[in-house]
């Protein structure tokens, strides 16, 4: 049986991290203009086939260079002391395993995965039973101590993949379920994944029960089991400590935390907002949310979406603005469970500041949306443009065109107590030429309080050090 030693490519965690450019990629797998998948289940040991790696469907020799292509992988395994509740973590370990593969590039999690073979690794003759044989040896040498057999298929067959994709999609939901049987309130400790801090080093993701994985693939009690089978691993417990405000999410402990391991770089966090001290994001969120300030309202779009959001950027600009691990108010990277969480954006106005959605993503978290609002969040069917968004807000009356009037008769009430405030008759000051200092350096500070100026000229000039004009 070939070990890692036998393949033609390195594999190593120095290779994590690795971008594989057009330029450079053979082939793309899966990705935003093809389709597939990847599952880690936990199964009996008679239906795991141990050390076997199939490829169902053409391989890289078999590929045209430059086109895409479907992809699922499928990772089974067995083990006596190997529990379900353990799968959406090991199945995240797909993600940092492919990574470790010279020349093999894999992005985002789930059905939402994004692969490209780099020419120099086909070169060396790569294919793709060499990742399969990489995923088995790997898992084997990170979680002997649970697999006691595993299996690893991989499917480029349109068809195939297809078919894989929809039974993988059934399993996520029902790990998602689970998830929602808790709350922050319920416990005492959240946890904290830095798997991807080697795409975005100050990244540090925060799971409660409230809030699964910006991925979407580890909610709180994956992240639980993963810790008990992995306690060296990058997903651990922290203490929540003191809740500073329950409406944003800030905790005592979680600042702590984040601070320590962002090294510094974010020292505070609102866990359920996007406009103030938004969670850091990585680059494999579900969505993005981020404010559109025409309106004052929240968009969301998912990378299923390739057209423009209101703003007229698509969501590969927005997910730019997002990620790299730094925190960007108005932009939050979010899973699709998150959106499903009563605790959503709630610091923000939750559903009710939620103005845009593509049309594909609201029907799919339709269940989540308060019936009364559905019908107000416009799509790409609605609006393309700020001014049509507006427009279409106003015509179905969204919460959003109250706070427009609030602000509104706020704003007058502040002028108006200014006016009140100010002398019958404001005073004027006249300016003739300022006063510069000699050598061209303006070192002129003036404070102005409560006046008008009015002037029908003003003229700067700099003087030389002997005093004249220049």
């Amino acid at each position: 049986m070939a070990g890692l030693e036998d393949l033609p490519v390195e594999v190593s965690p120095r290779y994590e991290g690795e971008r594989i450019r057009s330029g450079d990629m053979y082939v793309e797998l899966a990705g935003p203009k093809s389709f597939g998948a990847e599952l880690f289940k936990v199964m009996d040991h008679d239906e795991v086939r141990d050390g076997n790696v199939e490829v169902i469907g053409p391989d890289i020799d078999d590929m045209e260079e430059g086109e895409r292509y479907p992809f699922g992988i499928f990772v089974k395994a067995a083990g006596e002391e190997l529990e379900e509740d353990v799968e959406g973590v090991l199945e995240r370990r797909i993600h940092e395993f492919c990574n470790y593969v010279e020349g093999f590039m894999h992005l985002n999690q789930r059905d939402q995965i994004w692969c490209r073979v780099a020419k120099k690794a086909v070169e060396k003759g790569f294919k793709l039973e060499h990742l399969g044989i990489a995923l088995r040896e790997l898992f084997k040498e990170e979680f002997g101590n649970v697999i006691d057999a595993i299996e690893v298929v991989l499917m480029t067959d349109e068809d195939k993949v297809k078919e894989f994709v929809e039974y993988a999609r059934e399993v996520y939901a029902k790990r998602d379920e689970r998830a929602k049987e808790l709350s922050e309130e319920d416990v005492d400790e959240f946890y904290v994944c830095l798997m991807c801090q080697s795409f975005a080093p100050t990244h540090v993701c925060v799971i409660t029960p409230d809030r699964t994985s910006l991925c979407g693939s580890i909610t709180w009690h994956d992240a639980k089991a993963a810790y008990k089978i992995d306690p060296e691993g990058p997903i651990f417990p922290i203490e929540k400590g003191e809740c500073l405000d329950p409406e944003a999410g800030e905790y005592e402990g979680v600042n702590e935390a984040v601070k320590e391991h962002s090294g510094g770089a974010v020292e505070r966090v609102f866990l359920h907002s996007c406009l103030e001290y938004p969670h850091t994001s990585c680059g494999c969120f579900q969505a993005v949310a981020f404010y559109i300030p025409e309106v004052d309202g929240i968009g969301i779009v998912d990378r299923e979406y390739t057209g423009d959001t209101p703003l007229g950027i698509p969501f590969s600009t927005l997910a730019g603005e997002a990620s790299g691990g730094e925190q960007q108010p108005g932009f939050v990277g979010v899973s699709y469970g998150y959106m499903e969480s009563d605790k959503f954006l709630q610091y923000d106005g939750g559903w009710e500041r939620i103005v845009w959605m593509p049309k594909e993503l609201k029907e799919r978290v339709k269940h989540a949306i308060p019936d009364e609002l559905y019908d107000k969040i416009a799509t790409e069917e609605d609006a393309t443009t700020v001014d049509e968004l507006k427009e279409f807000l106003e015509e179905v009356e969204h919460p959003v065109v109250e706070r427009w009037e609030e602000e509104e008769e706020v704003e007058e009430e502040e002028e108006k107590v200014e006016e009140e405030a100010a002398p019958a008759e404001a005073p004027t000051l006249e300016v003739g030429e300022l006063p510069l200092v000699p050598g061209g350096g303006l070192n002129v500070k003036i404070v102005l309080k409560n006046a008008k100026i009015y002037a029908e000229k003003v003229i700067i000039k700099r003087v030389d050090k002997e005093g004249g004009e220049k």
